[in-house]
Parts: structure tokens; sequence; C-alpha cells
């Protein structure tokens, strides 16, 4: 079949073969990779897709939204010579879309003068600015023990039946700016939120966009919505797209942008089934041997440059599966990204929420974020003694099961004691409870006064003077 010439759009009609979301064209001509095409069916119905796989006059072609309908005799692909671009724009905050960027909320069209290229711009490292300034969640354990920083990316790695998505939610509600510069009403105002939810079920999707509306969170947030039951292939373009609004609003807008993803899991599921369906030598559990640089292109689009006062901070998250540390979705993911935060299935077993497990998590960049100025001077010393203290509670635990409780040392009971407290008063706390620094830290002494001032090793004198025995 013959083709039209490249700048009147490049047209060809028929398609050689179809199998799931894939498509196969020949007599192509020039096509690049990842090029954005058009896919014209019988009805005269369009769809949109990319350009997989080029070869010598023919190309693979992935369709976002399926290719129930198609028929290899009344489809015609037409060609754009340029990869997928979405409109941007400030205004977009507030407002709800599908995995593809439409409107959801029977609001109109965005007004967007600015179209980006869905896999962004590369960013010369050297142009890159180390993360200094905190975020507050308001959630003791992230704050005070693994402090998420501007300009970080810090996944949390949870397993199904664990309430990941209602932490998400919490974040999404109560994230803020945390320096301790202006009011939380002029911090909030540079701050803006990307969520991204992909293959997500109805029921959760209404649940945060309810709680985004009635909280008035709403109007900061800027939501990407793929359904569990909504095409796979977008699964792949909706971290993407919501990336792209980030880049426009940190780096054009000079916004702080928190983006949260979930889950990451089906979006590595997602690449598992294209990868299949294309025939490719699977790597490890059937995933594709890209997955690691595939991911990385998400969780790069992240930090804060020379000449913007913006950043882009972010927090996807996964569900492990069986549980499963060492699977090749956490374990690359732990690779890429600077730190973790682990839920346990043991303290939601326990009703603990939220069931952050402390020991395994961290945030390698807390040490730049915290501290005097920042949150408080007395902050590092008193998280590495929380963490040392809950470390040693774990030993005691296990020799109070050989021994029994009664048996211990009149040491190890305050140990077992500060646990107890540790888990039900600072771990645990309420959907609703967004807790201030300040108040996060007094509860941490107040804990840590269970035990002899002789076992606070890490803490100054001076500090277990001023602190001790007073929350």
């Amino acid at each position: 079949m013959k083709t039209t010439e490249r700048s009147a759009g490049l047209l060809i009609a028929g398609i050689t073969s179809v199998e799931g979301p894939i498509i196969r064209v020949e007599d192509t001509g020039i096509v690049a990779y990842d090029e954005f095409v058009e896919i014209i069916d019988s009805k005269n119905q369009t769809r949109v897709g990319r350009v997989l796989e080029v070869g010598e006059n023919f190309a693979v072609i992935e369709v976002f939204s399926g290719t129930s309908g198609l028929t290899t005799a009344g489809t015609s692909v037409r060609f754009s010579g340029r990869s997928l671009q979405v409109p941007v724009s400030r205004e977009m905050l507030g407002r709800i879309f599908n995995g593809m960027g439409k409107p959801i909320d029977h609001g109109p069209l965005p007004l967007a003068h600015n179209f980006a290229d869905i896999n962004g711009q590369p960013i010369n490292p050297t142009a890159r600015i180390y993360p200094r300034d905190y975020i507050q969640t308001g959630i003791s354990t992230i704050d005070a023990m693994n402090t998420l920083v501007m300009g970080q990316k810090v996944p949390i790695f949870s397993g199904s039946g664990i309430p990941h998505d209602l932490l998400a939610n919490q974040i999404v509600r109560q994230a803020r700016i945390g320096s301790q510069a202006g009011t939380n009403e002029e911090r909030d105002e540079n701050f803006a939120i990307v969520f991204a939810g992909m293959g997500i079920k109805h029921d959760v999707a209404e649940s945060f966009r309810n709680a985004f509306t009635e909280s008035g969170a709403l109007n900061r947030v800027a939501m990407f919505l793929n359904l569990a039951d909504d095409p796979v292939v977008e699964r792949l373009v909706t971290p993407k797209i919501a990336l792209t609004l980030a880049e426009y609003l940190a780096f054009k807008c000079d916004l702080h942008v928190l983006v949260v993803m979930t889950d990451i899991t089906n979006y590595c599921e997602a690449l598992r089934q294209i990868s299949n369906k294309r025939g490719e030598v699977p790597s490890r559990k059937g995933y594709p041997g890209y997955m690691y640089s595939d991911l990385a292109n998400l969780y790069e689009r992240t930090g804060r440059i020379k000449g913007s006062e913006g950043s882009i901070t972010q927090i996807p998250i996964l569900t492990m599966p069986n549980d499963d540390i060492t699977h090749p979705i956490p374990d690359i993911t732990g690779y890429i990204t600077e730190g973790q935060i682990v839920l346990s299935r043991t303290l939601t077993a326990q009703d603990i929420y939220p069931p952050v497990s402390v020991l395994p998590s961290l945030s390698r960049l807390m040490k730049d974020g915290i501290g005097e100025g920042k949150t408080r001077a007395d902050h590092p010393a008193l998280a590495s003694q929380l963490y040392a203290a809950y470390a040693h509670v774990q030993d005691v635990r296990s020799l109070a099961s050989v021994i029994g409780e009664e048996e211990l040392s009149s040491i190890d009971q305050k140990y077992f004691e500060f646990g107890r407290a540790f888990e039900k008063q600072f771990v645990n706390q309420s959907f609703s409870e967004n807790r201030s620094i300040e108040e996060t830290l007094t509860i941490a002494w107040r804990i840590l006064s269970i035990l002899p001032k002789t076992e606070l090793t890490r803490i100054k004198e001076s500090d277990i003077e001023k602190y001790y025995g007073t929350a």
C-alpha cells in the first residue's frame, strides 16, 4: 500500500496483524521508535498509540485504548513524526483526569497553551541541586525517623490487604512544606500534589476523590486515574503524563510538587503483559529485562535543578507479591530510589495504623533535612536513639519468648514496656491525626523517658536534661 508524504502526515491503509493491544504495520517507510500514532478504525473513530519497535519497513504499535473491534482490512494508521505530547497548565490542579489525561470530573477541558513530551526532558546531572528541605506529612514514623526531603524519591513497600491506600490518602491530605519560615497558608500556596493511580479499583478511586474533596486538599491536587477495568496499555502512560505535569509545575511555575503513584506493581504487570505479547525473552519472574531502565526513567524525573525554585518529590507505592521484598519490583526500586518505607503485616494484624515497620525503613537523605533551623536541634540524635532502642526491643522479645517476661532483668523489662509504648503511642495514630513535628518529637521524648537516662547513649547530656521526663 502506497503512503503519503511525511509532511502531510504519514497514512497507511491496512494493518497486517492484531494481537492483544499490539498491532503490526508493514510498508511503513521511515518510522521512529516511541513515535505517536493515530489508529482510525472502520467506523472512522480514532485511537492513539505509540511505536514499540521498528524494523526494515515495519513497525509494532501498542494501542493505548485496546484493539477491540479493529480489523486488518478496515484500519488505517497515521504516524505523527513526534512522540506523544500532552497539554499542561497550572489550572489542572483541582481537576480529575483519566489515565490518558482527559477530564473525568464533568468539567471543561483545561486551558493549556503549553504542550510537553510525556517522556520528559533529560536533566544534566551537574544542574541538579542537593535536596535539603523537608516535607512534613503529619505521620510520626515518617517525619521523625524517615524524614522526607524535597527532591527525594522514597517508595512505600506494602502488601495485599495492608492499608497503603489509606496511608497514601493521608499523606496527600496532610503533606506540606516543613520549613519553619512563613505560615502554613503561605507555604501551602507553593505546594502542589500530583496523584497517579494505576490499575486501582473503583471504590478505592472514589475514596481518594471523596477524601480530597471533603478535606479541601483537592484544590492543590491533580488526579490521574487508570482504573482496574481500563486498558492495561494505558497504565504505561498514566505515570508519565502525571510526571509531565509535575515537571511543568515545578520547573516552569516554581512550585514544590509531591508525586504519589500507586500501584507500581500494576505498572510492572502491564510491562510484563506487553513484553509477553511481543514475544520477548523474559528475565526474572517473567518481567522484561529492561524493567530496571523503565522504572529508572520514572523515578529519576525527580529532584531540584539550578535556575528553578521548584522541586519534584516522589512517593511511589508498590505491593510486594507474597510480601517478598526480594521480588524484582521492590528489589529494583530499592536500587534506584533513596530509601524505602516498609509496611508491616504483623502491625496491621495488631490493629496498628499506619503499620510502618521502622527497622527496615530508611530515608537516605534524612540527615540533610533535619536538625537545628529545619526541625529541631535534638531531632537527629533522638531519631537515632529511638531506632537503637526499638532494635534492642526485638532482642528482648526473642529472649522473653524463651524464658518468659517475668524472668527478664529490670532493664529488659523497661525495654519491653518501651516497645509496647512505642508501637501504641508513637507508631499508632488515627487516620485523621495530623501531628506537627513538635508533637511528634514530644511523644518520642515521653516514650524514651520510660528508659533510664543511662540507656540514652546517643543523645547529648544537655538535651537529656532539657527534655527527659518533661513531655
